[in-house]
């Protein structure tokens, strides 16, 4: 009975938290015409780039309804289409879209080498005055 119980458990709390391969499949049957993964460009933004600006409940919540975030996030027009996916579906490709790491990690050093390279070099032409 505990081990039946313990299954179940799992087996709902799986149920709800997002899927990054569900994810993905999803992002390659809706998404993947328009935004890339690659930084090739697309019509839309390059799905590395909004994982490194957006959390995923941003990404959820933009894919579910775009045009009522367009204007936050700063876009002056919106040609993304409302999707017929359901809750599940939209937290999975967030999720997907979250997971894009590497490239986040990536992007997050290179901007900490760009202010300590501003920082060496405002140190160095104060010291040369």
């Amino acid at each position: 009975m505990k081990n039946r119980t313990i299954l179940f458990s799992l087996l709902i709390g799986t149920s709800l938290f997002a899927d990054v391969k569900k994810g993905e499949d999803v992002y390659k049957a809706n998404c993947a015409i328009c935004h890339t993964i690659d930084g090739r460009g697309g019509l839309g933004p390059d799905f590395n780039m909004v994982s490194y600006k957006r959390t995923k409940e941003e990404i959820a919540s933009y894919a579910k309804d775009p045009y009522s975030l367009s204007e936050k996030f700063g876009y002056s027009a919106n040609a993304m289409p409302t999707l017929p996916l359901t809750n599940q579906e939209f937290k999975d490709v967030a999720d997907y879209v979250s997971s894009l790491v590497k490239f986040k990690v990536w992007m997050k050093k290179r901007k900490d080498i760009k202010k300590e390279l501003v920082k060496v070099d405002n140190n160095s032409s104060k010291l040369s005055s």
